[in-house]
């Protein structure tokens, strides 16, 4: 006997809904089903286990196959099945609240809508014109068959099934061919069915025989049942899990990662996972969502954002936890407190294990602090917590390639590297190669000089600014060497305002025109060995730039023009002539006989090219005028 009837829905028709708000993530309906032949098959086991299924298990698999002539895409269980009565219950009465509400609230999240209301079997109509239910109870009930087109009506009768559990049948709709391609099940089940607890088999293993791939005898099993996250660490080698990284990141090739953390909790939340440190690059996007979410097993999303502490997102590997809904929004995760006290206890696992790297081999851990150094910046920027854990055992690198904590390097400078203001002065370079002249004459006042070239160094050196007290990160060409550790107040020199502007004037005549660059003159007494002229940079000015790199919200520092101070030494015999000549001659007299002196131009030209600033026709008008000067 056939019946017929209306799936028990409050929405008028669930289906036009699923069709129109779910088109962006079709393909989960592949998760979902095959999913749910596994809860069926799981059972089965456990009844068996409790003695309440007396009957063979024989072979538990799962078993997806295509046929391309019927356009049907047929995923089959040997799980528990179910009767006649169980089809009505379960799949006949769907409970909406509300349509309006339910819409309203879920129209932009796929996997909310699935999740939150039941709809793991239902999501099967995205991609179907047609969907039919064959299954047999494993209790001894006639077989049943249910049939739907994608509109309330369904049918359902009694039919013939040779042995327990499930086929559920889809008829592809024309408009969603892609899913009766071969490879596009393959990637879909190898994204989301990689590590199910059940096996799950699609075709046949290949082999390369007479110049072609032909089909073996062995079924092709998508997924590894037992993975290695899910194994006791005691009985695992490092080979276990390197292995398992390159499985999980297989375009990695050869590279390996620097550790890892085993993850095994299981009160007062379940939760296992490995994660591991890659060797980070200097991009920080690139790095992201490498993280794979598990429930159970089941693939969730490698976008966890928001749901791990955004630090954490620069780390490789799984995370699986039970506790962690499977199919609900990431705004729902954000604010779930299981996943806040999994994000917290993810946050202490990876604090406990870098002090203990640190304290059990230092040595180790220094080789290795280049490529945890962006890392554990970012983590110490973006969470307080891990700052206080964090700020025992971060390094600090000097251009010799010496690493100190904290402390240790305080306690270095802190005798020559005082100011005037009681402030001690860590100074600095982002390059070693470009700011070598300052690095040396910084080395030969007996100061030491740090190493900065990071993505995040100029915002992690401003929150190193707020932690340590009366500590200030100078770069090393923030200012001329003489006074960029300010042990007493600076000797003005004296010139009167005519003589400043006149001189000013002299000195940007002879400056190259640099785009979107500023150039002021400053006049101080530096002794007379001491270098003519000096360009520098402001630290202020110039931290802000870089920072407007970075952080979209401070862009309209990254448009202003760089700015730098020309530092003219009035003692130097050079500016003195020239301050001399300044008092009987006009501004532009003084230039003229200034330029076609020559003298002036080679010594702004010399600090220039100090700075790695003389390039292009400038730098060869110098080495030409540098060739006259010595016939």
């Amino acid at each position: 006997m056939v019946q017929k009837g209306k799936i028990g829905v409050t929405t008028d028709n669930i289906f036009p809904i699923i069709k129109k708000f779910l088109y962006s993530d079709q393909e989960i309906f592949l998760r979902e089903i095959v999913s749910n032949a596994v809860d069926a098959t799981q059972k089965i086991k456990t009844l068996s286990d409790r003695g309440e299924f007396k009957g063979e298990l024989g072979e538990l698999s799962v078993r997806v196959s295509l046929d391309k002539k019927k356009k049907t895409l047929t995923i089959s269980d040997r799980g528990i099945g179910m009767t006649a009565e169980e089809v009505d219950k379960y799949i006949n009465q769907i409970a909406l609240s509300s349509a309006n509400e339910f819409l309203d609230k879920y129209k932009d999240d796929a996997n909310a809508i699935i999740g939150h209301f039941g709809l793991g079997f239902y999501s099967s109509f995205m991609v179907s014109k047609k969907v039919e239910i064959i299954s047999k109870s494993y209790k001894d009930e006639p077989a049943v068959k249910w049939s739907c087109d994608g509109t309330p009506e369904f049918t359902m009768q009694e039919t013939e099934k040779d042995d327990r559990g499930t086929d559920i049948v889809l008829h592809i709709d024309d408009e969603y061919k892609e899913f009766l391609v071969k490879d596009r099940i393959q990637s879909l089940l190898t994204k989301y069915c990689k590590f199910l607890p059940v096996p799950i088999t699609f075709g046949k293993k290949q082999e390369w025989k007479d110049g072609k791939q032909v089909d073996t005898e062995e079924d092709n099993v998508i997924n590894d049942t037992n993975p290695l996250w899910r194994q006791k660490p005691a009985g695992l080698k490092d080979e276990d899990y390197i292995k398992f990284y390159r499985d999980l990141y297989p375009m990695s090739f050869n590279e390996e990662p620097m550790f890892w953390i085993h993850l095994n909790v299981d009160y007062p939340f379940n939760l296992t996972g490995i994660l591991y440190f890659p060797r980070i690059k200097s991009n920080l996007d690139l790095q992201r969502n490498k993280i794979q979410l598990y429930s159970n097993q089941v693939y969730v999303t490698d976008s966890v954002e928001g749901i791990v502490p955004e630090f954490l997102t620069l780390l490789h590997g799984v995370i699986d936890s039970p506790d962690i809904p499977l199919n609900v929004s990431r705004s729902y995760l954000q604010g779930d407190n299981n996943v806040k006290k999994i994000s917290s206890h993810i946050t202490k696992k990876v604090s406990d294990k870098l002090e203990e790297l640190f304290k059990k081999d230092r040595t180790q851990f220094q080789e290795k602090w280049d490529s945890l150094k962006l890392f554990i910046e970012y983590g110490m920027l973006s969470e307080e917590k891990f700052y206080d854990r964090a700020a025992k055992f971060s390094l600090l690198k000097n251009t010799e390639n010496e690493y100190y904590t904290f402390d240790e390097y305080k306690t270095l400078i802190s005798g020559s590297q005082t100011d005037k203001n009681g402030d001690i002065i860590n100074l600095y370079c982002s390059d070693k190669q470009e700011q070598y002249t300052h690095i040396a004459a910084a080395k030969e006042k007996g100061y030491d000089v740090l190493l900065m070239d990071g993505q995040l160094d100029v915002h992690w050196m401003g929150l190193l600014e707020q932690k340590l007290e009366k500590t200030r990160f100078v770069r090393v060409d923030s200012d001329i060497i003489e006074h960029i550790i300010q042990k007493e107040d600076i000797k003005e020199a004296e010139l009167s305002d005519d003589q400043k502007e006149s001189l000013t004037q002299t000195v940007k005549a002879q400056l190259p025109a640099i785009e979107k660059t500023e150039f002021s003159v400053e006049f101080k007494a530096l002794g007379e060995n001491a270098k003519p002229v000096q360009i520098v940079q402001n630290e202020y000015s110039r931290r802000m730039k870089e920072m407007a790199a970075m952080q979209q919200q401070m862009a309209f520092y990254g448009e202003m023009p760089d700015t730098y101070q020309v530092v003219l030494n009035t003692q130097h015999p050079g500016i003195k002539n020239l301050i001399e000549a300044s008092k009987d001659k006009d501004k532009e007299q003084l230039v003229k006989e200034t330029t076609d002196d020559g003298k002036l131009k080679q010594m702004v030209d010399l600090a220039l090219l100090s700075g790695g600033m003389l390039k292009g026709e400038a730098l060869s008008d110098f080495v030409k005028r540098s060739f006259d000067m010595i016939k």
